[in-house]
């Protein structure tokens, strides 16, 4: 399975405004066996905010970086050992809200297949999942849950190798996939939700 990167470079990103918090992450695309594959990072036990969580390289923006493409740079660099020059960047996707109160900018970057090192103060485990895994019908499902406080939600889950991914990735997953490939989620909610 193939992702088509050129829709990235074509995509006219829609940002997100006047969240307390700016953040970025980089969607790693690795290709292994001629397949595409994204990189995910499984986060630390011992973190305050969602640990054990799978998520992509990436967080909060500090004063010192230029823009949020270097602060997902630099996180996956601390992260797992990826250094900016083996990095292609392809370009953002949509930015997304969280619940705490974040506007998350993805960046879609071809990397290398090798071995990388997780940071143990913030990396529990580096996961390399296949595309077609994931788009697998037995491998997605999702749930519509009433929040609280943002009504109306969708969760999706993505469950390959043992890992699964949801959330505010999940919703970065789906993103990409609906951008790059044919498929689409069966469910959507408006892209300004929280999750």
């Amino acid at each position: 399975m193939q992702l088509d990167l050129d829709r990235v470079a074509d995509h006219a990103p829609r940002a997100v405004t006047g969240e307390k918090y700016d953040a970025a992450v980089l969607i790693p695309v690795v290709e292994r066996d001629g397949e595409a594959h994204l990189l995910f990072t499984k986060r630390a036990e011992h973190l305050g905010e969602h640990p054990g969580q799978m998520s992509f390289p990436g967080g909060g923006r500090e004063p010192a970086d230029e823009d949020l493409e270097a602060t997902a740079l630099r996180e996956a660099h601390e992260e797992i050992g990826l250094r900016p020059d083996e990095v292609e960047v392809l370009g953002r996707m949509d930015d997304i809200r969280t619940i705490t109160e974040y506007s998350v900018t993805p960046f879609v970057a071809r990397v290398p297949d090798r071995e990388y090192a997780p940071n143990d103060d913030e990396v529990a485990e580096i996961a390399v999942l296949g595309v077609a895994d994931m788009l697998d019908d037995a491998n997605y499902e999702y749930e519509r849950r009433d929040h609280p406080h943002y009504g109306d939600v969708v969760i999706h889950y993505f469950r390959v190798d043992g890992y699964t991914v949801w959330g505010a990735t999940g919703r970065i997953v789906v993103d990409c996939f609906e951008l790059t490939t044919d498929w689409r989620a069966p469910e959507r909610i408006d892209p300004d939700s929280r999750a």
